[in-house]
């Protein structure tokens, strides 16, 4: 099974290598495979199946991004 480095899977998923870098981070991006404490790999099939859990067939089909304004508005205490 082919495996990428950060770059090549960023690349991949057309993502900056450091918005791959924050999903990592954060939890929110694909599957990876920890190697050592400075080597990070990824599988393609492991990008694809993330890649296909996001798919939608409407703009209306984004809760997260729902949610993410509302973090934002609190955040910003618009109400208050």
């Amino acid at each position: 099974m082919p495996r990428l480095t950060v770059r090549e899977a960023a690349a991949y998923l057309r993502v900056a290598k450091g918005t791959l870098d924050q999903w990592r981070t954060a939890g929110r991006g694909p599957r990876f495979i920890k190697v050592s404490a400075r080597k990070i790999l990824y599988d393609i099939a492991d990008l694809d199946a993330w890649l296909n859990v996001r798919k939608q067939s409407s703009t209306a089909d984004q809760p997260q991004l729902r949610r993410r304004r509302r973090r934002l508005h609190d955040a910003l205490d618009l109400d208050r």
